[in-house]
């Protein structure tokens, strides 16, 4: 076979042909060469074009790439009910809207132009890579009280939208897909951030939890009135994350401690054990003492209350006495009206005068 050689001026003229038959004439031009989309949202992806006048166009759709069928979109099983061709032939635009897009769907898409005449048709190279992004929030899972810390809505690929935070359900006044906290105790939550306009696609929920020393430290006594002999019991609380584990009593008037753990008791108490306590609790990030509490026995005695029992006793036997009384007088009433309505009348126990006559010669 004879080589074909061609000079420099004529590859210039073919180039220049070709350029003025196909470039100027079938022409394919895309709004973006790249569109990032949010997973399960839909995206658009539009392109103008232009073909020879001499030609009847009969068919215009979608492909991807790579495609050795150069078929329609519609025709794949994957695409089905999930593509729309939208299109403006008299000013030549189309958009394909493509929703639901999955991981799957990041391919580059081309528009085709087919005519009535044989081969005459036309693909516009170069499409748009598609590109598909799920939310997720990165952050430190525990963080300490009054630390920086910056959670992130990541994404693969560059979402122009703007961002909407979530904690615990409520939505945060802030759209950046970058979310600073300088932590304290009541930023402990979950998180979650969404894209402007498609909220009900959030972000996995991401756990934060703010660690800080022992608060409110506080001493409880049981009972509050003490006797001498009874059993005391002194109880440590407060709050932290993590909870305190390490829980110390003291008395003011000594130099170590008395006693561990998170109750304290005293099994029968009397003067010697009167004082100030106090408790110290702590966990791995610090600790914290409480105020203290003054225990004594109080002056009422055992004495005191058998008095107030006996005094108890003795107002119940009273009135207990009077009641017999009061019923008495009640039964004694109650039977003289019964012998009342049993005796004669009065007026048949008089004696009767009238019908006696009086001798007065005898007198």
């Amino acid at each position: 076979m004879v080589p074909v050689v061609v000079s420099g001026r004529m590859m210039l003229l073919l180039s220049l042909i070709l350029t003025s038959v196909f470039g100027k004439e079938w022409d394919v031009i895309y709004e973006t060469t790249s569109i990032c989309a949010l997973k399960g949202s839909s995206v658009n992806m539009s392109c103008t074009y232009r073909y020879p006048q001499e030609y009847n166009l009969i068919d215009t759709y979608w492909i991807k790439k790579p495609d050795e069928g150069i078929n329609s979109l519609k025709d794949y099983h994957e695409y089905k009910d999930r593509v729309e061709y939208i299109e403006d032939r008299q000013n030549k635009t189309a958009i394909l809207r493509l929703h639901n897009v999955t991981e799957n769907d990041e391919k580059e898409y081309c528009f085709r132009l087919i005519t009535t005449t044989e081969r005459q048709k036309w693909i516009g190279q170069e499409g748009i890579q598609l590109h598909v992004s799920a939310l997720q929030v990165q952050a430190p899972q525990l963080v300490l009280e009054n630390e920086t810390v910056n959670l992130t809505c990541g994404t693969t690929c560059n979402l122009t939208d703007r961002f909407v935070w979530y904690k615990n359900g409520q939505a945060l006044n802030f759209h950046s897909d970058v979310l600073q906290l300088q932590s304290a105790r009541s930023d402990s939550g979950s998180y979650r951030c969404a894209v402007r306009g498609h909220e009900h696609l959030p972000s996995p929920a991401a756990s934060l939890t703010v660690m800080y020393s022992p608060r409110n430290t506080s001493v409880s006594v049981s009972p509050s009135v003490i006797v001498e002999g009874d059993s005391v019991t002194l109880s440590c609380s407060s709050d932290s994350n993590p909870p305190a584990v390490n829980f110390s009593w003291f008395k003011e008037d000594q130099t170590s401690a008395v006693g561990s753990g998170q109750s304290f008791s005293i099994s029968s108490f009397n003067s010697s054990f009167s004082g100030r306590f106090y408790c110290e609790a702590q966990n791995k990030y610090g600790s914290q003492r409480s105020a203290s509490v003054s225990l004594s026995v109080k002056v009422v005695g055992r004495l005191v209350i058998l008095y107030i029992s006996i005094g108890v006793i003795c107002g119940a036997a009273v009135i207990i006495m009077l009641l017999l009384i009061w019923r008495s007088r009640r039964m004694n009433k109650r039977n003289e009206s019964q012998m009342d309505r049993s005796s004669p009348h009065h007026d048949r126990c008089e004696p009767v005068y009238e019908n006696v006559k009086i001798d007065r010669k005898r007198l």
